[in-house]
């Protein structure tokens, strides 16, 4: 693929021009303006639903979640911050990977893995060969199409197994550019906000059966929140089902992690000259280290719940865990950059556009074969 070499040293000039403008007092101030708007964010979602109850976009407002008001927050902020001319001043607070990866880690308190056990076998093997088709059609779309090998293997995650996690977890295996990560994130949301509405419509015209319309929407939606609106409108069974299958493919994103970093280790980066060194320390080193901890937090909840731990614990958990992915959302909106997009130009939007189809037609294939007639575990 083309546009590597050309691309690497593209974060160390971004830092070099940036790093200037950063201080102390910008940073704090920077802090203030993002916990700002992540309190409007909070506000708009628990007050717009009721007041539009009634009204002609009551509906639509009613299934509408935090990320989309937190991202378009985030990009208002960005427009008034960049008018202004002090964005890049308070940009040391807007710590969009940090803020994510700890929501991530908060996130697998939420996942009690006894649940996934019900489902394990058609979840497993709908997650796995799903993501290797829709991984490997991105993979192959990209290449023809001369996208960077980073780019693609960051879009490929994003859209084959779950949105802005994914993709976290492939900028951190690859070293993908932060323009890249921003560009990717963008597209998720863009492409999950419809999926919201259209998929249970399209599975309510369809016929589906509950636990087929729960695991098509569970593997196509990029979003764990998107995916819970979407599975809320389907039904209660289909809300089971959607979380069930969304969460086993969260699990294999450390899998997918470590065969990236082997990869770019072992291959990319030999092809392209780089210094011998290390690739087992490679892997190491570009494994991101919280996808242990997403782990290590779904082992623990799931031991505590076992235990006869209280479940008001894990509702505080994933309140904190809220509040760190609103702060991570608006920072997106705050750190993104129309340039980057426009020298992308059309064809990671045609790449993304192209797998996300790919994707929604394998994903009901598979949940039609795997799930009909599937009857979910009785939860103790």
């Amino acid at each position: 693929m083309a546009g590597d070499d050309a691309a690497r040293p593209a974060p160390q000039q971004t830092e070099t021009t940036d790093a200037p403008a950063r201080t102390t007092g910008g940073t704090i101030a920077g802090l203030v303006v993002l916990v700002g708007l992540a309190a409007l964010v909070r506000l708009l979602d628990q007050t717009l639903p009721a007041a539009t109850e009634g009204t002609a976009i009551g509906g639509l407002v009613s299934v509408i979640e935090y990320p989309v008001y937190a991202i378009i927050v985030g990009l208002l902020g960005n427009l008034v911050l960049t008018r202004l001319g002090v964005r890049d001043q308070l940009s040391g607070a807007f710590r969009t990977e940090f803020l994510i990866k700890t929501g991530l880690v908060l996130l697998g308190a939420s996942i009690n893995l006894a649940t996934i056990v019900s489902a394990a076998g058609p979840a497993i093997v709908q997650a796995v060969v799903l993501i290797s088709i829709v991984f490997g059609f991105t993979w192959w779309l990209g290449g023809r199409l001369g996208l960077d090998d980073k780019l693609c293997a960051v879009l490929a995650s994003a859209v084959s197994i779950c949105g802005v996690s994914a993709a976290i977890a492939a900028a951190g295996a690859v070293q993908a550019k932060k323009e890249q990560l921003a560009y990717t994130a963008s597209l998720v949301i863009l492409f999950a906000l419809p999926s919201i509405f259209l998929l249970p419509l399209i599975a309510s015209g369809l016929g589906l059966e509950q636990a087929v319309a729960g695991a098509w929407i569970g593997g196509n939606i990029d979003t764990t929140a998107a995916v819970t609106a979407a599975g809320a409108i389907a039904g209660e069974q289909a809300l089971q089902l959607a979380a069930i299958v969304k969460s086993t493919q969260n699990a294999l994103l450390g899998v997918v992690a470590v065969a990236l970093t082997a990869y770019f280790a072992i291959v990319v980066e030999r092809r392209e000259a780089a210094p011998a060194r290390s690739w087992g320390r490679d892997l190491w080193v570009r494994f991101p280290k919280f996808v242990l901890g997403f782990l290590a937090a779904s082992i623990i909840a799931t031991v505590f719940l076992a235990s006869g731990g209280s479940r008001g614990a894990i509702s505080a958990v994933n309140d904190l865990r809220t509040l760190f992915l609103i702060l991570a959302f608006v920072s997106i909106g705050l750190e993104f950059r129309l340039a980057p997009v426009r020298e992308a130009g059309w064809r990671p939007v045609g790449v993304f556009a192209a797998a996300t189809g790919v994707n929604l037609v394998v994903g009901l294939g598979l949940a039609a074969l795997l799930f009909t007639g599937f009857q979910p575990a009785a939860q103790g």
